[in-house]
């Protein structure tokens, strides 16, 4: 019979000091961090809102849709930047031409129109429609709602332990795992 994941794991985490309790916490954390990169990954959290909301849209164009908002906005970027198809490209980890396809997609859905450029005109650039605002603003309510329901019966000092902590993790997972294709300030 194959050795269990924990039987595979715990001679490791052994052998780095973890105690046994703090193996078993360890590995639960792996587990439950899995399964929270699955849902994220298949798109579970955005579908379900997206299918509340009635949208008729599938994650993957959600994704490309709040990709825009990001990059105009500068979310996660030194500047806010104009949208164009290489950028989202780049936001996404996908070739340009899926961009350009999801792009199309989103323009004859009327959530993105495009334009000419203001830094350089022979630039095309991707700009939310009011549909595209109002879905979005529709979105973080509905996100909202759910995230408030789910902290309900937490203390205010769990949140605020958590929400310390996972930072702490992600930093972490940040300086084990650099991302070598992140979003840059360059187009």
């Amino acid at each position: 019979m194959p050795k269990s994941y924990k039987d595979k794991v715990e001679p490791h985490l052994k052998a780095a000091g973890y105690s046994s309790p703090a193996v078993q916490a360890l590995i639960d954390l792996d587990i439950e961090n899995f399964n929270f990169m699955r849902r994220i990954m298949k798109g579970e959290v955005p579908q379900a809102l997206l299918e509340e909301l009635d949208a008729g849209l599938e994650a993957s164009q959600f994704h490309a849709l709040s990709a825009i908002l990001r990059i105009r906005g500068g979310f996660g970027r030194p500047a806010p930047q104009e949208p164009t198809v290489g950028l989202l490209a780049e936001e996404l980890f996908i070739d340009p031409s899926r961009a350009s396809r999801i792009a199309a997609d989103l323009v004859d859905r009327g959530l993105v129109t495009r334009a000419a450029s203001q830094e350089d005109g022979r630039k095309s650039i991707l700009v939310p429609t009011e549909k595209a605002e109002t879905l979005i603003a529709a979105f973080l309510e509905a996100k909202w709602k759910r995230t408030i329901r789910l902290f309900a019966d937490w203390s205010e000092e769990d949140i605020q332990t958590f929400s310390r902590l996972f930072a702490r993790y992600s930093e972490g997972m940040r300086q084990q795992y650099p991302a070598r294709n992140s979003p840059s300030a360059e187009d």
